[in-house]
């Protein structure tokens, strides 16, 4: 196996756990952790492609994508918070609110 391989594949393996994540677990603070894994394995890839075609494309997106994500970020605990005032459970299943 190359090495382009073991990175392609471990981008995929971030991706993997993070969809995971997203799909399996009830609890936001988790949901908000998988989405940044899900972006990470994205960022992985976009090094291990961008390094082994000697192109810097790949490494801008890169750092598009983590500016996205520490916005992400930023929003989704501040949403996070406001909730959390609201009804005191980071549990996803407990909250209704847009129900009639």
């Amino acid at each position: 196996m190359t090495a382009e391989t073991l990175y392609l594949a471990f981008g995929a393996a971030l991706f993997v756990l993070g969809v995971l994540g997203v799909v399996l677990r009830r609890n936001i603070i988790v949901i908000l952790m998988s989405i940044e894994l899900m972006l990470n394995g994205v960022n992985v890839t976009f090094v291990t492609f961008s390094f082994f075609l000697k192109d810097l494309v790949g490494q801008i997106f890169a750092l598009f994508v983590i500016t996205v994500a520490a916005c992400e970020a930023a929003v989704g605990l501040a949403i996070l918070i406001a909730l959390f005032r609201l009804k005191p459970t980071v549990q996803l299943d407990e909250f209704n609110l847009l129900k009639w």
